[in-house]
């Protein structure tokens, strides 16, 4: 009995000892053989994208002269037009009170001419007979020629409210030209539509806009903390959401003295003259991204970013630089520029140092643990 009880605590004490070895057998991972990496020459670009759109540089407004309503449209959206075109008619609606006036006018004026004419009748035959001065006599002549052009400014006037202008006008107002050559943009008008004239109280309804697309410039926003970077002048490369593979070139020409402030980010607005290409064609308005190189070095010494580490509490950057087989000493460095990928070096470690690649480990090992383990899960329920 006694030995069977021995034999019985004997394969107990080797279950236990056997499952203690299996868990840590399966569960224990290889020793990290961390991987390394040299400084290299690099050349680092930092550059800006600015989110705006591509729109004519500049866009004039037509709009009338006079009040009424659209009688006739001559152009439509996208037509390419000269300066004097006709554009558009306007049928003149007269204002009640304002004819009223007019013809009030030109009556009273009729009335003071006949006056006129008989005070000049009468006082000729006086003169031809001598018995007034010459100077009475060109006074009555003067009355009566004054007369006539009142009468004749009041018809004018009164053609004018019926109308829109006068007889023998080249350049009615009632005819909308174009004051400039270009594309039309926008006609927000149609047939039988009432206008406003352009007057130093109202700024009036436009009835065509009209651009030159053959003058383009890119127009977008620059956060501030990009903007004291800027310089007029240089170069952007802007790509067109609407085109996605072509390029044109551009030359910065104007940066907002003042910012405004968006979703708590003060931008800046930009301006750029951008360099048409003949074999495309740009719409006014397409959005675009605009590429601007902030900052740029050639021949630097550079790591990867993926490299750097940083200090809980300092937050400094710093290396680990192999001195010996897979061994390590913590480097505090000075780093420049960065385009995300590289970083500029500027102290702390030489080109032919090797630096950790902090964030890997022996996975391979790990794997065929696991794998292993698996096996033997296989054969045990076998």
């Amino acid at each position: 009995m006694k030995i069977l009880k021995y034999l019985g605590i004997g394969v107990l004490v080797c279950g236990v000892l056997f499952a203690a070895a299996y868990f840590i057998k399966t569960n224990s991972k290889g020793i990290i053989d961390y991987e390394t990496e040299t400084p290299k020459i690099v050349s680092i670009e930092r550059e800006a994208v600015v989110t705006g759109k591509v729109i004519p540089e500049d866009e004039v407004e037509i709009k009338p002269q006079i009040s009424g309503i659209i009688a006739e449209l001559f152009v439509e959206e996208g037509d390419l037009v000269s300066t004097g075109d006709l554009l558009a008619k306007i049928k003149v609606v007269p204002n009640e009170q304002s004819l009223n006036s007019a013809k009030g006018r030109l009556a009273n004026s009729k009335i003071v001419l006949e006056n006129a004419e008989l005070d000049y009748k009468r006082n000729k035959q006086l003169f031809d007979s001598e018995i007034i001065s010459r100077q009475e006599f060109e006074n009555a002549q003067l009355r009566y020629s004054q007369a006539k052009q009142d009468v004749s400014n009041a018809r004018s006037d009164l053609q004018i409210i019926r109308l829109g202008s006068a007889g023998g006008s080249s350049m009615a107002n009632t005819n909308i030209r174009a004051t400039v050559a270009g594309t039309i943009l926008e006609i927000p008008v149609k047939e039988g539509d009432q206008v406003i004239e352009s007057n130093n109280f109202n700024a009036g309804t436009t009835i065509a806009t009209i651009a030159d697309l053959k003058k383009m410039i890119f127009e977008g926003k620059v956060d501030e903390a990009d903007v004291d970077k800027l310089i007029i002048g240089m170069s952007l490369e802007v790509k067109l959401a609407a085109i996605q593979d072509q390029k044109l070139e551009a030359k910065l020409k104007f940066i907002a003295p003042k910012g405004n402030e968006e979703q708590g980010v003060v931008q800046f607005k930009i301006e750029g003259d951008v360099y048409l290409k003949n074999s495309i064609s740009i719409r006014a308005g397409y959005s675009a991204n605009a590429i601007i190189v902030l900052e740029k070095k050639d021949s630097i010494l550079g790591i990867s970013e993926a490299l750097l580490q940083f200090d809980r509490k300092t937050e400094k950057s710093y290396v680990e630089v192999m001195t010996s087989n897979q061994k390590f000493e913590r480097r505090d460095i000075k780093t420049g520029i960065t385009d995300g990928i590289n970083v500029e070096i500027i102290s702390g470690v030489k080109i032919d140092e090797k630096i950790k690649v902090w964030n890997k480990t022996e996975s391979k090992k790990i794997e065929d643990n696991d794998d292993k383990g698996e096996n033997e899960e296989d054969d045990f329920e076998d």
